[in-house]
C-alpha cells in the first residue's frame, strides 16, 4: 500500500469526531514547538532538573535547524493533500513543505534527549510515548506521509543523541 493510499485509509477507517477533536487538539500543541519548550522551560526553571532542561532545549534547537531550517526547503515535498486525491486534512498548514515532519521531529528530539537524560523509566516511556503520538497524530490529521513522520522521528533522535553528546562534552571541558 503506497503511502497516500495509507493516509485515505486512515481518513476512511480509523476518523470519528471525538478522535478527529483530540488530534487536532494534540497536534496543534506541537505548532512551533510549543508543548516542548514549554516542558523545556519548566525542567530548566527546577534547579533539580536544569541540566535536562537544558539538553532538551538544546535538542528542540538542533532538531529546529535540521528540519525546519534545511531539510523542508532542500526536499519541497509538497503536503499530501495537494498530491493525494480525496484526502481531507483537518487542520491548516501554512507551511507548503511537508518532509520531514517539524512536529515529530521536535517531539522526539525532546524524547530522545530524555530517554538519556531522565531518571525514571517512567519519565522516559511518557516522553517516548507523547514523541510517538505526535507523529501519528500527524498523519491522522492528513498533513504528512508516513516517511515525514519517520524522517521527523529520526532527525529528533539523532538531535536528542547530539544534544546529550555536546552537553557531556561542554560538562568535561568545565572547569570543576
Amino acid at each position: 500500500m503506497g503511502e497516500g493510499l495509507f493516509l485515505l485509509w486512515l481518513q476512511n477507517s480509523a476518523r470519528a469526531p471525538w478522535l478527529d477533536a483530540v488530534f487536532t487538539v494534540y497536534t496543534h500543541l506541537g505548532d512551533g514547538g510549543f508543548l516542548w519548550i514549554i516542558l523545556c522551560v519548566i525542567l530548566f526553571c527546577v534547579p533539580r532538573t536544569r541540566k535536562i532542561g537544558t539538553v532538551t532545549l538544546l535538542a528542540l534547537a538542533i532538531g529546529f535547524l535540521c528540519t525546519n531550517v534545511v531539510l523542508k526547503h532542500l526536499v519541497a515535498r509538497p503536503r499530501p493533500w495537494l498530491d493525494v486525491a480525496g484526502l481531507l486534512p483537518l487542520v491548516n498548514e501554512g507551511d507548503p513543505n511537508s518532509f520531514p515532519s517539524g512536529h515529530t521531529c521536535a517531539a522526539f528530539a525532546f524524547a530522545g534527549a530524555g530517554l538519556w537524560a531522565f531518571p525514571t523509566k517512567w519519565a522516559k516511556a511518557l516522553a517516548l510515548a507523547g514523541a510517538i503520538l505526535m507523529g501519528f497524530s500527524r498523519l491522522y490529521v492528513g498533513v504528512h506521509y508516513p516517511s515525514d513522520v519517520l524522517a521527523g522521528a529520526i532527525v529528533g533522535l539523532l538531535a536528542g543523541w547530539a544534544a546529550c553528546k555536546l552537553t557531556a562534552h561542554y560538562d568535561r571541558k568545565r572547569p570543576s
